[in-house]
């Protein structure tokens, strides 16, 4: 069989070195590219990002990357973000003003309400919990218990629209927020897998599996 191709996405908001020896260890034919051609010919997508929704968003549109990215994840091609490259999945931002982003997944990403002593930005490891009615068999986080924590560093929360687009939520000073979203093969984490231990590994491996499969 063929081996499936990845490419991680490089629209300049973050260090990618991490995610791509992760993948390497699975021994995943990965690429990092701002090429439109190389991301377009690829099976499968990794959008990766640190930092403001804008910021993500003019990435992409300065390197000529949002349509390609945008028929990448309608062709229903699997699609992983990852942080801020979750992030931008979504309809709308509004960290400093509101932005439009991808649309790939309705809903919106808005700072942290109020929390109970914890503070601003979620700097560290929390858990994953799984919602009612749903299972992780088959998904990024099959094999994966819930409660099993990874590591998060962020001030901006996902909403989906639909709550049948959280697989997974997590708990943080009170509130109660959307860690992993999906739609079909679209996919985002708030974490940071690459910098997740065993957990983070075992989401990866899950990512490449679904991939082989699609």
């Amino acid at each position: 069989m063929k081996s499936k191709k990845f490419v991680i996405v490089d629209y300049g908001v973050g260090n990618m070195r991490s995610l791509l020896r992760a993948f390497e260890y699975f021994g995943a034919d990965i690429v990092v590219s701002e090429d439109p051609k190389t991301i377009s010919a690829a099976d499968a997508m990794i959008m990766p990002g640190d930092g403001a929704f804008k910021t993500g968003m003019d990435g992409l549109a300065v390197r000529k990357l949002t349509q390609v990215v945008l028929d990448f994840a309608k062709a229903g091609k699997p699609t992983l973000g990852i942080c801020l490259g979750a992030q931008i999945l979504f309809s709308w931002g509004f960290e400093f003003g509101k932005h439009k982003g991808l649309d790939l997944i309705g809903g919106r990403v808005v700072k942290f309400p109020k929390l109970d002593k914890e503070k601003i930005p979620q700097i560290g490891w929390n858990s994953l919990e799984l919602p009612a009615r749903k299972t992780w068999k088959n998904t990024i986080l099959s094999g994966i218990k819930p409660g099993s924590d990874v590591y998060f560093i962020h001030s901006y929360i996902m909403m989906p629209e639909k709550q049948s687009d959280i697989l997974a939520y997590t708990y943080w000073g009170g509130v109660k927020f959307c860690s992993v979203v999906f739609r079909g093969y679209t996919l985002g984490t708030q974490f940071h897998p690459e910098k997740s231990g065993v957990v983070g590994l075992q989401v990866i491996n899950n990512f490449i599996k679904i991939t082989k499969n699609a």
